[in-house]
């Protein structure tokens, strides 16, 4: 199975995210139909709904098109360009909406696409993606933004049974005094700890004794506890550090997002009862011979596993 997790920034990385274009959308979704081999999955992260924000940049306003339904039509006309069939079934897990009266300014969430050449999808949490946020607090519950695990329980040809589970944590927090002895703050808040316990025990308790990945955008480091979480105490293997492309020793042995001059390794895949196999396809943040580059403020991670 080969695997792409990615952060599209609301396809609006050419307006700095403000608002998201059709350009973007065509350029990702080209990007997507030109690898080879096809991904199995692609978990995308920072998708919206239909807002002020995802439609704005439009001809004629707001779309009438979910911004993931415009998305699937882009894909759609670049596989008819090569003369062969869409083979992706998308489905969205909301997360967030932010509103003013009855308008929606912006909304947050999820997506998957699974090639159904492929794979088989046999259940889903779509209309009720597990809720991982940490308040703190009673009076920050109404302004925080939701964070969510997506769920997908899959089958390929041969029958065999597993799990994707996508989520997004939140940014750190600043209001502890650990926060600011860090150099490295990203995966340092313990709230951020608190949301990537609550994703591994939903994947535990919902994918049994069936192979699962995590996949998403952790806003965490490799050397952050949220990471040694993850992989030392709860045992995940990660995918670039098992394939040796990144030390997990180090923060910046590599880099999936940027931001002016920032460059931080934020974005993972990990795997329980699956071997990696290969990264093809992966590409540091700011690499020009990326087909990605320049199309987000992320980079996708790709990756190819088997079942055993």
């Amino acid at each position: 199975m080969r695997i792409v997790s990615y952060n599209v920034r609301y396809f609006g990385h050419g307006l700095k995210g403000l608002a998201s274009t059709a350009k973007s959308k065509t350029k990702i979704a080209c990007a997507i139909a030109r690898l080879e081999p096809l991904a199995d999955v692609v978990a995308l992260q920072e998708v919206e709904t239909r807002s002020i924000r995802s439609g704005v940049a439009h001809r004629g306003g707001l779309e009438k098109e979910t911004q993931l339904e415009a998305f699937i039509r882009h894909l759609q006309t670049e596989f008819e360009r090569q003369g062969r069939p869409q083979p992706y079934r998308a489905t969205y897990f909301p997360a967030h909406v932010y509103q003013l009266g009855a308008v929606k300014l912006y909304t947050t969430g999820l997506a998957m696409l699974v090639n159904s050449q492929t794979l088989e999808v046999v259940g889903n949490n779509a209309n009720e993606p597990f809720p991982i946020t940490f308040h703190g607090s009673e009076r920050l519950r109404k302004v925080k933004q939701t964070r969510i695990a997506a769920q997908l329980r899959l089958q390929d040809k041969q029958g065999r049974k597993f799990h994707v589970f996508n989520t997004h944590l939140s940014l750190p927090t600043p209001w502890t005094s650990e926060f600011w002895k860090q150099d490295v703050r990203m995966g340092f808040g313990q709230n951020q700890v608190s949301e990537a316990k609550a994703v591994l025990q939903y994947a535990q308790s919902t994918a049994k004794d069936e192979p699962f990945i995590i996949c998403g955008d952790f806003n965490s480091a490799p050397t952050s506890p949220v990471y040694r979480y993850l992989t030392e105490q709860e045992k995940l293997h990660g995918a670039q550090a098992v394939l040796k492309q990144i030390d997990a020793s180090k923060a910046d042995s590599f880099s999936t997002a940027g931001f002016m001059r920032w460059r931080m390794h934020l974005d993972h895949v990990f795997g329980h009862g699956v071997e990696f196999i290969d990264l093809d396809g992966t590409r540091a943040f700011g690499d020009k011979e990326s087909t990605f580059f320049g199309l987000s403020d992320h980079v996708p991670l790709i990756t190819r596993f088997e079942m055993g």
